[in-house]
């Protein structure tokens, strides 16, 4: 038996990264998982990873900046698999994270704000009947580092994952008396390929980032899982030490 075996997920983000490998571990411990992402390629290429090694997936193209898309998700998921009960919302577009404070614009702090906080609420509040349902719902928003540390040149970025922080910690304590948990993740991982382009190490105290199949997923893992069933409203921190407990 899996640690996940008849729970049924979704990953927002799953088409590449932390998302992909977050999907892949989930149904590898036998969970039935909806594979979220803008890129239909991408979807395709997950979902045919996950069924070549025997699991279930189901692919559902969606952009989570956009409230109708995630109605129509949430729908499609629960006819599919008859509901859910975890729900990782990962997914961001890393095209308008980098900016100053000085030089930041509304319109660019207004996006990662819709991909961020906003597209979270909404995909929890479409998930949040089926949580209840589920009788020990869990739900997983990835924040950051950057806002913790004040990481520059992240100012949009590191605003909005906070931003998750507190609608994390709000929605743990309005919803334990469902039964549902809400916990942050606050990773820092190679996504991007730093490792093949000599990146310099991240600051932390292991001077690495973290791999998002051995070192990311495991943890999400843990915190979809029973094992993580009185942990709520909580920031875990799978950073190789870059924050140490300031995050906590």
């Amino acid at each position: 038996m899996g640690r996940l075996s008849g729970k049924i997920a979704i990953v927002t983000g799953a088409g590449r990264g932390i998302g992909r490998a977050t999907a892949k571990r989930f149904a590898a411990e036998g969970a039935k998982v909806a594979v979220l992402s803008l890129t239909p390629a991408n979807i395709d290429a997950v979902v045919v990873d996950i069924e070549a090694a025997g699991g279930a997936a189901l692919g559902v193209p969606c952009d989570v900046s956009d409230a109708d898309q995630i109605k129509a998700a949430v729908n499609k998921v629960v006819a599919a698999y008859g509901g859910i009960d975890i729900l990782v919302n990962n997914a961001f577009d890393p095209s308008v994270v980098f900016s100053s404070v000085i030089d930041l614009s509304v319109e660019q702090l207004q996006r990662n704000f819709d991909m961020g906080p906003i597209a979270y609420l909404r995909m929890m509040q479409a998930c949040y009947p089926h949580l209840k349902a589920s009788g020990e719902g869990r739900v997983i928003n990835f924040g950051s580092a950057a806002g913790i540390s004040a990481l520059l040149p992240y100012a949009p970025y590191g605003m909005a994952k906070e931003a998750v922080r507190a609608l994390t910690r709000m929605a743990a304590r309005e919803w334990g008396p469902d039964k549902i948990t809400v916990n942050n993740m606050l990773p820092v991982a190679d996504t991007w390929g730093a490792a093949e382009t000599n990146a310099p190490p991240p600051p932390n105290a292991l001077a690495r980032f973290g791999s998002p199949e051995e070192d990311i997923a495991p943890v999400v893992l843990f915190l979809a899982s029973q094992d993580a069933r009185f942990i709520t409203g909580y920031s875990l921190t799978p950073d190789g030490g870059m924050i140490i407990d300031s995050g906590r």
